[in-house]
């Protein structure tokens, strides 16, 4: 039976959770050792603590065990390192140059190697904010109290993950239902608009907003409850998480051929009409996101939208004879399609048995890799590799910023030249100037409230106040850097007046550092600059890739009710290269002019693919849905053949002529005269096929012309 919990507690994201986790164990730490050993080293565990507590975020427990553990020994190895340095101030530049190269270069490992790769520089940062000490002694007491903090972090982030584990499937899946059914929300409102412009003048920056936040909290879903043990396999949420997948492509397929219906008054109408229904599914699907989160089984119904639109085509909204009655019946179909799957995630949440597709070693395949393996690495020694580049960047930048602040006037905190510009430089320019701006402000929001709290000069107020924000600024730090910055000010500036009250807080120094360390980071960012065109060629190459992929395997007669497992992968991989190449279409927009990529170039790709997985998703539905009304032969061998000229057009590089995708994607499907009820569905096949065809083109086209303007990368 699901844990009840309060309705406080109901209301807290999964960030939120988390952040109020991590504080709480290092303030329980840190509260156990005071009282037994005093502020020093309480402080000293409470750096260990924090130090691991980096690698602790929503995951299943094992994950978080394993990278917990990899960050508590890593920063606890490296402040030993810094430890043994310190009296010697030029080898330990030449540590800071050496420890910020191999920080970076674990981002090889991609996104879930981030938060470690933060940790030998802030176990840096911290090993020098210690006062100095002289003797063997004194250092083997400093690490065994920072390795005690450690392991005492990862008893308490192993515990928590497990107890928060429920609540964390929970969240994640409503966040994807979320995610959803703004997608649902956004086309309802495009179809109301009733605007020729619409999809043209829509801005693409909000599309790939929508877009990537789709595909992070699906991803975000599948790591936590696919991962889950198969005896507490969570399957009634593994369940709504696949049917809302499913609803994705359902509304893909539902966008096609309605710009066939003209800009009369009775397309008008219609558009309305599908508009309203679109929004009430919305509207539901939101009301099922709230029902799993506050862990109720009854969402709000469907009410007379869908009715409504059925009235208005049995109507006769087109005149007897208008093609476009075929395509206002082929809507109301599509839309009833999305009903039904609307309708079995609500049967999921109020606990009907759903059987899954998928069995659990299948779902497997679906989570996030885990794992160190060193062939990544060699995949990346060499300056084509923008991990590299960053990381030889972000050295010399460090490097920089330590010898600088050692010849400061104010050099008594020089570890926090060296974290400003840490935090601050990235990857890409565009993040770079995002942390730079949010920094900066931060910081001086930061250093008011630690202005403010010094009047008051309540010692237990600033311990309080310090454990406060080391959760917030975990929580944030992936959500909104501006709240994160703001939080590890003041949790750095307590953490100095706690360890050495006689020193004041150094909030002038703090600004001057900070506003430094800023610009020293947006200057080295144009050292070894990787430019999105850099990567271009390679995403180009696997966009068509897993379109390809993902067409081979739509493109295939239904087997029965076997499992749609390479389907489902070919069709999450062309989803990750899409919002690989919106990611690109984000981050170039800061670039230098002469240096970025052509923006409409990038979205006319991101649509051509789009409008593809539209057609191959209403391809799968008629085979799917109506595959008994086809003929077997006739189907597989049209199928057989479209498949071996989608190959061709798709290839990476694609051996296709311009010519020849001229033609392609010239050609026009006419509707027919007939509808998906006729008696033979032949004809409507031929034409989906032929549309699929067209839409391979246009994509191929699309990437060479992207490629030729952005001069051949």
């Amino acid at each position: 039976m699901a844990l009840r919990l309060p309705k406080l507690l109901l209301g807290l994201p999964s960030y939120g959770i988390n952040g109020i986790a991590v504080a709480l164990g290092i303030a329980l730490i840190q509260i156990v050792i005071g009282a037994s050993f005093g502020t020093v080293a309480a402080l000293t565990a409470a750096t260990g603590a924090i130090l691991g507590s980096l690698a602790d975020v929503p995951l299943a427990p094992r994950r978080t065990r394993r990278r917990v553990l990899t960050a508590a020994l890593l920063g606890c190895g490296v402040s030993l390192l810094v430890s043994l340095l310190k009296p010697w101030p030029m080898a330990l530049g030449a540590a800071t140059v050496l420890l910020s190269f191999a920080a970076s270069m674990t981002l090889v490992w991609g996104v879930r190697a981030g938060p470690i790769s933060f940790v030998p520089i802030l176990a840096l940062v911290f090993t020098m904010a210690t006062p100095p000490s002289s003797g063997l002694q004194p250092l083997l007491v400093h690490g065994g109290w920072t390795l005690l903090g450690a392991v005492l972090y990862l008893a308490w982030a192993s515990c928590t993950s497990t107890l928060l584990q429920p609540r964390l499937r929970t969240l994640a899946l409503a966040a994807a239902l979320e995610a959803t059914a703004d997608l649902l929300r956004s086309r309802g409102e495009l179809l109301a608009a009733d605007d020729p412009e619409g999809p043209a003048a829509r801005p693409l920056q909000d599309w790939i907003k929508r877009q990537m936040v789709l595909d992070e909290r699906l991803q975000a879903a599948r790591d936590l409850l696919f991962a889950a043990p198969e005896p507490t396999l969570p399957q009634r949420q593994i369940a709504m998480l696949l049917l809302a997948i499913d609803l994705r492509d359902t509304l893909l397929a539902s966008e096609l051929d309605l710009e066939l219906l003209g800009r009369d008054a009775a397309a008008h109408r219609l558009r309305q009409a599908l508009a309203a229904a679109v929004a009430e599914m919305a509207m539901v699907l939101d009301g099922v996101a709230r029902a799993v989160r506050l862990q109720q089984t009854e969402a709000p119904a469907l009410s007379g939208a869908a009715d409504t639109l059925r009235q208005l085509v049995s109507t006769g909204l087109f005149d007897h004879g208008d093609r476009r009655e075929r395509l206002a019946t082929l809507s109301l179909n599509r839309a009833g399609h999305m009903r039904d799957d609307l309708a079995r995630i609500q049967a999921a949440l109020r606990g009907e048995p759903v059987p899954l597709p998928l069995s659990h070693a299948e779902l497997q395949l679906f989570v996030s890799p885990e794992g160190w393996p060193l062939q990544a690495v060699r995949a990346h020694l060499s300056l084509a590799s923008p991990v590299l580049r960053h990381a030889l960047r972000m050295a010399l930048a460090l490097g920089c910023a330590y010898f600088i602040a050692l010849a400061l006037p104010w050099a008594s905190h020089p570890h926090w030249l060296v974290l400003s510009v840490a935090v601050v430089l990235r990857g890409n320019l565009e993040q770079t100037l995002a942390r730079r701006d949010a920094r900066v402000a931060g910081t001086m929001l930061g250093c008011v409230l630690v202005l403010g709290l010094s009047l008051l000069g309540a010692p237990w107020l600033s311990t309080l106040i310090f454990l406060l924000a080391v959760g917030i600024a975990h929580a944030f730090v992936t959500r909104r850097y501006l709240v994160t910055a703001t939080a590890a000010t003041v949790m750095a500036l307590l953490q100095a007046h706690l360890a050495h009250p006689a020193g004041g807080f150094g909030i002038g120094e703090r600004l001057a550092d900070t506003v430094l360390g800023a610009l020293l980071a947006w200057g080295f960012s144009y050292v070894l600059p990787w430019w999105e065109r850099r990567s271009l060629k390679n995403l180009l190459a696997r966009v068509l890739r897993s379109l390809g992929a993902l067409a081979r395997e739509s493109l295939r007669w239904p087997e029965g009710e076997a499992p749609d497992l390479q389907l489902r992968l070919a069709r999450r991989e062309v989803f990750d290269a899409m919002g690989v190449i919106a990611t690109s279409a984000q981050r170039t927009r800061a670039e230098p002019e002469r240096v970025r990529l052509p923006l409409f170039s990038l979205a006319a790709l991101l649509v051509q693919a789009h409008v593809l997985l539209a057609q191959l998703a209403a391809l799968r539905t008629l085979l799917k849905r109506r595959r008994d009304e086809l003929d077997a032969t006739q189907t597989q061998a049209a199928l057989q053949a479209a498949a071996a000229q989608l190959a061709h057009l798709l290839a990476a590089p694609s051996s296709a002529s311009n010519e020849e995708l001229a033609t392609l994607a010239g050609s026009e499907a006419p509707l027919l005269s007939l509808s998906e009820d006729d008696a033979s569905l032949m004809p409507w096949l031929h034409r989906r096929l032929a549309m699929i065809t067209r839409a391979a083109a246009r994509v191929t086209q699309a990437a060479r012309a992207l490629k030729d303007q952005a001069g051949g990368s």
